[in-house]
C-alpha cells in the first residue's frame, strides 16, 4: 500500500488540523508518521500504555471496553479524521494507558502522533484551552463514575425487588403444599392397611387400584368451574356421601368436586367394592386424589419458579454475549415478569405487538434496563390506576417500542428537562433523577437511535426508535 502524500494542505482536509497555523502543521508534518494495518488486526489493546494519537485517513475500525462480560463493542466509524489512541494525552499525568482496543475491520491507515511529545506541544499551544479540558475530562469522569454506579445500584434495586416477591409466592405455596402431602400419604398409607384388615378378594383390590387409576387421570383434565357450579356440585356430591352413611361426607366433598369428580363416578366406586367396603374405599380416594391435586401444585409452583429465573437470565443476560441481534419483545416481556409486582389489580396492561418486527443489533442486557425505567415511570405515574401500553411497531427503517400510560401527563414547562441528569419531579427520597438520563444515554449514544416523548393528560408516550442495522459512530 502506498503512503499518502502528506503536506500542509492534506493535513487541512482533516477537520481535527483544519485551523491550525503553518508553523502549527509543519510541527505536525515532522513528528508524524503513516501506519498500514491489515483488515481484523488488533492496533490498540486496552490498558497498555497510550503512547500514540492516531487519526484514521482510510478504512473502517471498531472500538471495544472489557466488563465482567467480555468485551463490549462500543463504536464503529469510517470517517476520515476519526481519532482514537491516546486521546486523553491533554491530561497532565505521567503513564495515560488506552481506554479502548482497536480492530481493523479493513485494511486501515492512520496517522499517527507520539502522545507525549504531542501533549507538551499541545500545551504550549493553547494553555487554557488545555485546562479547560483538562477541568472537563475530570468532571466528566467522576460524574460518569458516579451515574454508572447509580445505574447499577438502580437496576439491581428493581431486579431483585421484583424477583423475590414474585418468587416468594410459588416457592411459600410449594413448601404448604410439600407439608400438606406429606399428611395425606401418611393417611393414606392408614387407610389401606385399615382395608387390608379387611381381608379383601384380591381381585376387589385390583378392581378398586383401577378406579382410583381412572379417577387420578381426571385430576388433570378437571375443567374449571364458576363459583355457583362449585356449590352445586358439593352440594350433590355432599348428599350422595350422606345418603350411603358416610360420616362427615361434607368434609370429603370438596376434594371429590376439585377433581372433577360427580355423584356419578362415586356410583361406579359403589359398584366396585360394594356397600361394606364403600366408607373405607371412599376416603383413600379421597386421599389419592388430594395427594394428586397437591403434587399438581407443587409442579405448577416450581414450573413458576423456574419461568421466573429464566425471565431474570433473559432480563439481566446472564450467559450470553454482551451484543448481538435480538427480537425487542424477549426484552419487553422478560422486563413486565420482573415488574410484575409493581402492576397492580387497578392497572391494566395492553401488550400490541407487531410480532414481523424484524431483529435489531442491540445490547439487549442495557435495553432491558431502559424498558424498565419507562415502564416503572409509567406505573409511578399512574398511581395504582389506569391502562399501560406497550406498542411496537416500524417507523420507516427503525423498530419503535412505545410505552404509553393514562397519568396525569408531564407539563409543558419541565418536559425539555427530563432527561437532564438528577432532573426530577418525585418527592425527596423517591426520585434519583437518573432513569430517563440513563435510559436517554442507553438508547441514543448506545444504540444510535431515539427517544421521543408525547405528553398530554390522559396519554403519555415514550417512544424508543432504534435501527435495524448496525451503524457506525464517530
Amino acid at each position: 500500500m502506498t503512503d499518502p502524500v502528506v503536506t500542509r494542505e492534506f493535513l487541512r482536509d482533516l477537520f481535527l488540523f483544519t485551523s491550525l497555523s503553518d508553523a502549527q502543521l509543519d510541527w505536525i508534518l515532522a513528528h508524524a508518521s503513516v501506519e498500514h494495518y491489515p483488515g481484523g488486526a488488533k492496533v490498540i489493546t486496552e490498558g497498555e500504555p497510550a503512547t500514540c494519537f492516531y487519526v484514521l485517513l482510510s478504512g473502517a475500525l471498531r472500538m471495544t471496553k472489557q466488563d465482567s462480560g467480555g468485551e463490549v463493542e462500543t463504536t464503529r466509524s469510517d470517517q476520515r479524521g476519526a481519532y482514537c489512541g491516546a486521546t486523553q494525552f491533554f491530561y497532565g499525568q505521567n503513564q495515560q494507558r488506552y481506554a479502548a482496543s482497536v480492530y481493523a475491520l479493513s485494511d486501515l491507515t492512520f496517522l499517527t502522533l507520539p502522545a507525549a511529545e504531542f501533549a507538551d506541544q499541545f500545551r504550549g499551544w493553547f494553555p487554557m484551552a488545555t485546562h479547560l479540558l483538562e477541568g472537563s475530562y475530570l468532571g466528566w469522569r467522576n460524574s460518569d463514575a458516579l451515574i454508572g454506579s447509580r445505574r447499577r445500584l438502580l437496576a439491581l434495586g428493581q431486579v431483585s425487588a421484583g424477583l423475590t416477591h414474585e418468587l416468594n409466592n410459588p416457592a411459600a405455596a410449594a413448601v404448604r403444599a410439600t407439608a400438606a402431602l406429606r399428611e395425606r400419604v401418611a393417611g393414606m398409607r392408614h387407610k389401606l392397611a385399615i382395608l387390608a384388615k379387611k381381608d379383601i378378594d384380591p381381585n376387589l383390590l385390583e378392581q378398586l387400584l383401577d378406579v382410583q387409576e381412572q379417577l387420578v387421570k381426571q385430576v388433570a383434565a378437571a375443567p374449571p368451574l364458576t363459583a355457583m357450579q362449585q356449590s352445586d356440585r358439593e352440594d350433590e356430591v355432599g348428599d350422595w356421601l350422606e345418603e350411603h352413611g358416610l360420616e362427615q361426607g361434607w368434609d370429603l366433598a370438596p376434594i371429590f368436586v376439585s377433581a372433577g369428580l360427580s355423584g356419578q363416578n362415586l356410583d361406579e366406586v359403589l359398584d366396585s367394592v360394594g356397600d361394606s367396603l364403600i366408607d373405607g374405599a371412599v376416603r383413600w380416594l379421597a386421599y389419592a386424589l388430594e395427594t394428586e391435586m397437591l403434587m399438581g401444585e407443587i409442579e405448577d409452583s416450581t414450573t413458576r419458579i423456574s419461568a421466573l429465573v429464566g425471565a431474570a437470565k433473559q432480563y439481566s443476560q446472564m450467559d450470553r454475549a454482551p451484543h448481538q441481534w435480538i427480537d425487542v419483545h424477549d426484552g419487553l416481556g422478560s422486563t413486565l415478569v420482573m415488574l410484575s409486582s409493581k402492576i397492580g389489580p387497578g392497572v391494566k396492561v395492553v401488550k400490541d405487538y407487531d410480532r414481523t418486527l424484524p431483529e435489531v443489533p442491540a445490547y439487549p442486557g442495557e435495553l432491558n434496563q431502559v424498558w424498565t425505567n419507562l415502564i416503572d415511570n409509567a406505573l409511578g405515574a399512574m398511581g395504582g390506576t389506569g391502562t399501560l401500553t406497550v406498542h411496537t411497531a416500524l417507523v420507516e427503517d427503525q423498530v419503535c417500542v412505545e410505552i404509553g400510560d393514562t397519568g396525569p401527563g408531564i407539563p409543558e414547562e419541565i418536559r425539555q428537562r427530563i432527561f437532564e441528569p438528577f432532573f426530577t419531579t418525585k418527592p425527596v427520597g423517591q426520585g434519583t433523577g437518573l432513569g430517563l438520563d440513563i435510559s436517554w444515554r442507553i438508547v441514543v449514544e448506545r444504540h444510535h437511535g431515539d427517544l421521543r416523548v408525547r405528553s398530554q393528560p390522559g396519554n403519555t408516550r415514550f417512544q424508543v426508535l432504534l435501527p435495524v442495522a448496525e451503524v457506525a459512530s464517530e
